[in-house]
């Protein structure tokens, strides 16, 4: 289709000018119909903050994204574009994208009444309707909305009343289009209240000039909730303007935050090799996160981002790809023993309180990844402590006992003062013939888990001692590049001597 390049013949195309949220909700409402995803990329949201975003945008409300970090807010108002047409015609030169049919800044009005029907029009993209800034104590009022340009007077001649002075901001230069502020609570609340025009009476006022620019904009804002009193907050007339709040939150399954973390993460390196990762060790780097969600040394106010999860896997298939380089071999199976390459990717992610300052990020991380791993061993095999009821002081209570069930070969073996070292930089086949010397562990390992082959069953074996260790049954001693699995009353003997 071609487009039309005058005034002229834009009318004569039969354009229609519509408002910007009338654009949304109107697209929207075709999307819906159309049976298409409304937002790519955004997973676990479908039956809570999406539907509360549509209604937002069917409602033509601004709206507000609360929640903490990593919970996919920004993307969700970037997503938003695609609910612009494609493209909308802009007066040509207009610093404001002015609709030829109703424009509104000095600059527009002027070239439509010196040309006419012959005003060249142009084109204007839906990305480039979108604008973003990232709220900073430093953002100014002549940032947003703009400011008098003194060397655009001098050179043009004109006084300081005159509208052409007028140097815009980045609020106005998206005019007919999607504004966001980020981490709206970092910004000044004078600055704040500069906007309450906008979203209210829809114009903006330059240094007091007497001059109304109706700008036709949906504007957007996310925050972290803490930010209210953490390190700054949302005036209460900007609240009371912003007609929509949504709140976000982390992913509630397992599998939502797999498919997130799968999504971002860079795993298709090229020039690696090949390198496999066995169903449990996934599960238990994404069990990662939620472990970290409810620790007590972690500040939950803070929140802990899914961006860890995707830093986690990266360092982890790192890890295994440098041990492939280390041996020569063509493939790899991730191991327990590489979850330690997390460490690095953890310890920057995550708030810690006072208690887990005094503990320090590295014991810290390590009893969480702990605990990930012991969550995901009681989830494919049987768990070491059995509930069972008995007579307590006062009444019959349940009370948790230790059982060593399957796992007693295991143990006896170790209790014998046998030891057992393992590296991240072994060979598969070095590896698995190390863990073969346990008696009844490759036995134990392909009852429980049957899917695993060749090497993957070495991965399996060593998943089961990690989490007789996270289960108390058997003692852990970290050494260079790799454990020791030893007898756990050994190693009480070991440290009392």
């Amino acid at each position: 289709m071609t487009r039309p390049k005058t005034f002229g013949a834009l009318k004569e195309s039969g354009w229609k000018s519509r408002s910007v949220k009338d654009e949304l909700r109107e697209n929207l409402i075709a999307s819906i119909q159309d049976g298409k995803q409304l937002f790519q990329g955004i997973v676990g949201y479908d039956r809570t903050v999406v539907p509360q975003v549509v209604n937002a945008l069917l409602s033509r409300h601004n709206l507000i994204l609360l929640g903490l970090r990593g919970q996919a807010k920004t993307r969700i108002l970037r997503g938003m574009v695609e609910f612009l047409d494609e493209y909308i015609p802009v007066v040509r030169d207009s610093e404001i994208n002015d609709d030829p049919f109703e424009p509104i800044s000095k600059r527009a009005r002027d070239l439509i009444a010196l040309h006419g029907d012959d005003t060249e029009i142009e084109w204007l993209h839906r990305d480039a309707r979108y604008a973003e800034k990232l709220a900073t104590p430093d953002v100014s009022i002549a940032d947003l909305i703009g400011d008098v340009d003194p060397i655009k007077a001098a050179t043009h001649r004109l006084t300081f009343a005159d509208e052409e002075v007028i140097h815009f901001g980045i609020i106005p230069r998206t005019n007919r289009g999607i504004f966001a502020i980020n981490e709206l609570p970092d910004l000044q609340p004078r600055i704040q209240v500069g906007l309450l025009n906008i979203l209210e009476e829809k114009d903006i006022q330059i240094r007091g000039f007497p001059v109304r620019i109706p700008l036709d904009l949906m504007l957007c804002f996310s925050a972290n909730p803490e930010d209210y009193t953490n390190r700054g907050s949302i005036i209460t007339p900007l609240k009371d303007r912003i007609e929509s709040q949504v709140l976000t939150h982390y992913p509630i399954t397992l599998e939502d935050s797999k498919t997130i973390t799968d999504q971002e993460a860079w795993t298709d390196r090229p020039k690696q090799a090949s390198i496999h990762m066995p169903i449990f060790i996934r599960d238990a780097i994404e069990q990662i996160a939620f472990e970290a969600r409810k620790s007590e040394f972690v500040d939950q106010a803070s929140g802990v981002s899914a961006r860890m999860t995707i830093a986690i896997l990266e360092s982890v298939l790192s890890n295994a790809e440098r041990r492939c380089l280390l041996t020569k071999q063509r493939d790899t199976y991730v191991r327990v023993i590489d979850l330690a390459a997390a460490i690095p990717a953890m310890s920057g992610k995550l708030e810690l309180v006072y208690e887990g300052e005094q503990e320090g990020a590295h014991k810290v991380a390590t009893t969480i990844i702990g605990s990930a791993v012991r969550s995901t061993f009681e989830k494919y095999f049987p768990g070491v402590y059995a509930t069972r009821a008995r007579m307590g002081r006062s009444k019959r209570e349940a009370v948790p006992e230790r059982e060593e069930g399957p796992y007693k070969p295991i143990i006896d073996f170790f209790a014998k003062s046998k030891r057992l070292e393992l590296t991240d930089e072994s060979s598969d086949t070095e590896f698995a013939k190390q863990l073969r010397t346990v008696p009844e562990l490759e036995k134990l390992t392909k009852e429980y888990l049957k899917d695993l082959k060749g090497n993957a069953q070495a991965v399996g074996m060593e998943f089961v001692l990690e989490g007789l260790h996270q289960s108390s049954l058997l003692a852990k001693e970290d050494i260079d590049r790799g454990v020791l699995y030893c007898d756990m009353l050994g190693a009480m003997y070991d440290d009392l001597a």
